[in-house]
């Protein structure tokens, strides 16, 4: 992928059906929404630099669990690839069910459970398909649908500032309590806005020129989506009266049928939106493979993670497709909507575990000082932007809320039990390898259960 390519993909995998609710969502708190959007937009830069920076040292797919292993360990590593990877299947069968709304929109008839649960599938497996064809083609399919829904988001920014009218904007804080209450509870609506920061990182072995490209798509993508989401929630904030606004299902259209009448708006949004969730599975299909790849090469994922075909980790391609489509059958045959919402909240928990861990990793290698890791004239701009990133991360930690933040530890946690199994293999075949270099070793060694010699110490407590 090359740089626009690369861009395409950070951009089309922060933005996906989100947006086209975004500004009903954050309209009961007024218009200190804005102000909320414009500070987690400070905050994303920083993050999206720090990923440039860590992108510089390493090159390499896999991105926060690459930063993380670096400098924590194996273990570490691997939480940030299983956490990574948890949030992209998951979240892949919520945007799949998602495109079912839209769908209706432009073929409103009478759906039943099988035909949504057709259309869902077909909103997995298509962009699943353009992932087993290659890199190039899910770089083509990426930057296509990123113009595609870039088009209708952005005619309606720049338009609807000529409708634009400020008494519809309604007070600066609405409600109750104080205006930093407020910009809070706004914030904590708007904090997930820009997960998908770290996919040019998170696929920089696939990447032209990473070293300078990764970080440059990164930062790039989040502007240009930061500039769609702050122009757009502006447009419809003053094109849409603010008592219909808070109640609005589809305000991106209530805000085209404002500006030009009718009741065509509903149909361009939802093919907007439909196109725009099929951009984002496309690209999160492809980062819910990289993360499981990076881990398994160095034996903390099973080894069917490495098989790769044309840029693409072919099996984690199928793996996430297959847990994502489990899941939408679950959600759809069997109605069990709280083991659905659950699965949900985890995604939001784990999304920041790689986050948190990448900011960290920043900072580790700022204060060791370690050279061949940092720049000496950039340390000051560095650690400061690392800090923020890390303030910004830990924000999107507390926004996530007690329910997420609970599963989301007990999901974590148990992916300690597929570390230990890992773990023990990879030590097994070093022991192995170990011994057939140097039979003698082995034959010297004591028998299994046998007593250690007096005095003798174990070689780890040595």
């Amino acid at each position: 992928m090359n740089l626009i390519t690369a861009t395409a993909l950070v951009m089309g995998n922060i933005i996906g059906g989100g947006i086209f609710l975004l500004p009903a969502s954050v309209a009961p708190f007024g218009t200190v929404s804005l102000l909320a959007f414009g500070v987690l937009t400070v905050g994303a830069v920083a993050l999206a630099l720090v990923f440039g920076r860590l992108a510089q040292r390493h090159p390499d797919t896999g991105g926060p669990y690459v930063y993380a292993r670096e400098a924590f360990g194996d273990f570490a590593g691997f939480l940030s690839a299983w956490s990574y990877w948890t949030m992209t299947w998951v979240s892949n069968a919520a945007l799949a069910v998602a495109a079912v709304g839209y769908v209706h929109v432009l073929f409103p008839g009478h759906a039943s459970a099988g035909t949504d649960l057709a259309v869902a599938l077909g909103a997995l497996w298509l962009p699943a398909l353009a992932n087993f064809a290659g890199t190039r083609y899910v770089g083509a399919v990426q930057l296509v649908s990123t113009v595609l829904k870039f088009i209708p988001l952005l005619f309606i920014a720049v338009v609807g500032l000529f409708f634009f009218d400020p008494d519809n904007l309604g007070a600066f804080h609405e409600g109750g309590g104080s205006t930093v209450g407020g910009l809070s509870a706004a914030a904590a609506i708007l904090l997930y806005s820009y997960v998908g920061v770290e996919s040019a990182a998170m696929s920089a072995g696939e990447v032209r020129d990473p070293q300078r490209n990764v970080g440059r798509a990164t930062v790039l993508g989040t502007v240009g989506a930061a500039v769609v989401y702050l122009l757009g929630t502006l447009a419809v904030f003053g094109t849409v009266a603010h008592t219909k606004l808070v109640h609005s299902t589809a305000p991106f259209s209530d805000a085209v049928n404002a500006m030009f009448g009718g009741r065509w708006g509903g149909t361009v949004v939802a093919a907007a939106a439909v196109i725009s969730i099929l951009g984002a599975l496309n690209g999160w299909t492809l980062m819910s493979a990289q993360s499981p790849y990076a881990a398994a090469k160095d034996g903390l994922f099973p080894a069917p993670f490495l098989v790769k075909r044309r840029g693409v980790p072919t099996f984690g391609v199928l793996a996430a497709a297959l847990l994502a489509s489990a899941l939408t059958v679950i959600n759809y045959l069997i109605g069990a909507g709280g083991v659905f919402e659950i699965l949900v909240l985890i995604t939001t928990f784990s999304a920041t575990v790689p986050y948190l861990l990448a900011a960290g990793a920043q900072i580790y290698f700022l204060l060791t000082g370690r050279r061949d890791k940092v720049r000496p004239a950039r340390f000051a701009r560095d650690l400061t932007l690392a800090l923020v990133a890390f303030g910004f991360t830990f924000w999107l930690v507390a926004g996530a809320g007690q329910a997420a933040i609970y599963q989301g530890v007990l999901f974590l946690f148990a992916g300690i039990l597929v570390y230990a199994v890992m773990a023990a293999r990879r030590a097994g075949r070093e022991r192995d390898a170990a011994d057939a270099a140097d039979p003698d070793v082995a034959a010297d060694a004591p028998a299994a259960g046998s007593a250690p010699s007096a005095g003798a110490l174990p070689a780890d407590v040595a």
